[in-house]
């Protein structure tokens, strides 16, 4: 059925806020914001058309009120609700108090919400649709008397999951049987105390899997279909740091194949909207289900760069209830693209939280560059909230340029006054295995707890005093620039660049951050 949405609330805050209300802007759809009290001046209020204040700092005090944002959308009236990702996008009942309201959910049912938000469910959903899942349980274990037979039956090593959410919490490996009881009080204890479910099952471990995903869209009409798949392999403790479209080990067989699984996984819940459908891709090329997140994914924009496809504007359609167009069916990736989650974290001293406020911010710009952020300069980075405070997203025609851009995008970026992970970018582009596509969903824990990618960074200068790069880079530019004020290299042949400027530049960049 056809409806017209002309006002949207958007229940969320940070970049993905400012993201989808310049969605909006672009439809012509009025855009409503909402905030905490500390996020008064923060990017997205200043945007939209309209911004609501909902409660303190703490999200349980605002921007998980669900009851009280759909009272506020009526009240204003809002036609629908967008929630972005992370706070109530994958609440079901938040879905059906939109629903009970009038107000349209962007997103999908809350019954499709539901099945794919528990594991066990949705393996179980999955089976049924001949979606190839790891082996392993279908069923909660309650015990660990339980959790060991399940375990013996299956072949160690296995992984205790949490039945409920995700982010890596409530997870265990076990590689040997005198491991499984603290393994299993560890991950009950944490699910509990993170998703109020402390249910917990068990699967096989696969050896170095990488993490592959597949774009899903559906429509109300009763058609889904794939935007091909995304590499999400680099992750730290179970959460994703960079990701890239498409996978450098992915063919166009293997597309097919996953694509389609991720199709009848969609149509398995009757799918509306934006999902992702996550595979564990093992070394033989066999993959398996892995979850299934029912909204926009934080690594959407590489799918967009690569697909043509905004989906913000599809899933703005599909809630009015527009048909898919036919060409979305017939999706191939174009050139390459790669993102990086920009964090208010320390990445050499533990990934220690760094808040605070931002003196100076430079966002880098020219051709393939794109940057999602949710901060300004003079703003505050508080401990409220998730650390991720900008997406930097760059395209090329192939790998090697996609990187070469972000290689200069992260070069470009200023963010003074707090400690970021973009010297841990900056690593990664200079680490042998990250540069061929050699990665699994193990790498990037294994390189950091080996102090591989800090050694990576200094190289040759890893004995060199901290402050030579600077020295070297002051001596190089009053060198280009003479009395007159002029640089020298104005006239210097193209690509003539002082090796020292360039190594003082990048350098300092690197040992400082940015």
């Amino acid at each position: 059925m056809k409806r017209t949405i002309s006002k949207v609330l958007v229940a969320n805050r940070g970049e993905i806020a400012v993201r989808i209300i310049r969605g909006l802007q672009e439809l012509g759809i009025r855009s409503v914001a909402i905030y905490s009290e500390v996020d008064r001046e923060s990017p997205a209020v200043l945007l939209a058309d309209e911004a609501y204040c909902v409660g303190p700092a703490p999200s349980s005090e605002s921007y998980l009120r669900g009851e009280a944002i759909v009272e506020l959308a009526q009240k204003i009236g809002a036609d629908a609700i967008h929630p972005g990702y992370g706070f109530l996008s994958e609440n079901a009942d938040f879905a059906r108090q939109c629903e009970a309201a009038g107000v349209i959910f962007i997103g999908p049912t809350a019954d499709a919400i539901s099945s794919m938000g528990s594991k066990i469910e949705s393996r179980r959903l999955m089976q049924a649709a001949g979606v190839p899942v790891v082996p392993g349980g279908t069923d909660a274990v309650d015990s660990v008397e339980a959790a060991q037979a399940e375990a013996e039956r299956i072949g160690f090593p296995v992984m205790l999951k949490a039945s409920a959410g995700g982010g890596g919490k409530g997870m265990r490996l076990v590689e040997e049987p005198d491991q499984l009881p603290a393994a299993f009080r560890a991950a009950t204890s944490e699910a509990g105390a993170s998703f109020g479910d402390s249910s917990v099952y068990v699967e096989r471990f696969i050896q170095e899997p990488r993490h592959v995903e597949i774009q899903i869209l559906g429509d109300e009409h009763g058609t889904v279909v794939s935007l091909g798949e995304r590499e999400c392999s680099l992750q730290r403790r179970h959460q994703k740091v960079v990701e890239e479209a498409p996978s450098v080990a992915v063919d166009k067989e293997l597309r097919a194949r996953m694509g389609k699984a991720a199709v009848e996984a969609g149509k398995a819940v009757e799918y509306r909207g934006a999902g992702t459908v996550e595979f564990l891709l093992d070394k033989s090329g066999e993959f398996y289900f892995l979850e299934m997140n029912t909204r926009l994914q934080v690594e959407h924009p590489v799918t967009e760069l690569v697909s043509g496809i905004d989906l913000v504007h599809a899933q703005l359609r599909v809630a009015q209830g527009e048909p898919l167009p036919e060409s979305y069916s017939s999706v191939e990736p174009r050139g390459w693209a790669i993102e990086v989650r920009i964090y208010a974290e320390d990445p050499y001293n533990g990934f220690a939280p760094s808040p605070g406020r931002i003196d100076l911010l430079r966002l880098p710009e020219g051709p393939g560059v794109r940057t999602d952020a949710g901060i300004r300069q003079g703003g505050e980075v508080t401990i409220y909230y998730d650390p991720m405070i900008a997406k930097m997203i760059v395209w090329g025609e192939d790998r090697e340029q996609a990187m070469q851009r972000l290689e200069r995008a992260l070069c470009e970026l200023r963010i003074d006054g707090i400690k970021t992970t973009v010297p841990l970018f900056l690593d990664l582009l200079a680490d042998e295995d990250f540069r061929s596509g050699n990665m699994d969903i193990g790498m990037l824990d294994r390189k950091l707890s080996s102090g591989e990618l800090q050694d990576a960074r200094r190289g040759e200068a890893a004995d060199e005093p901290d402050d030579l790069p600077i020295v070297a880079a002051a001596i190089a530019r009053l060198a280009e620039v003479g009395k007159s004020g002029v640089a020298a290299s104005a006239t210097a042949p193209v690509g003539a660049r002082s090796r020292w400027a360039e190594f003082g530049r990048r350098e300092s960049l690197r040992l400082r951050g940015p």
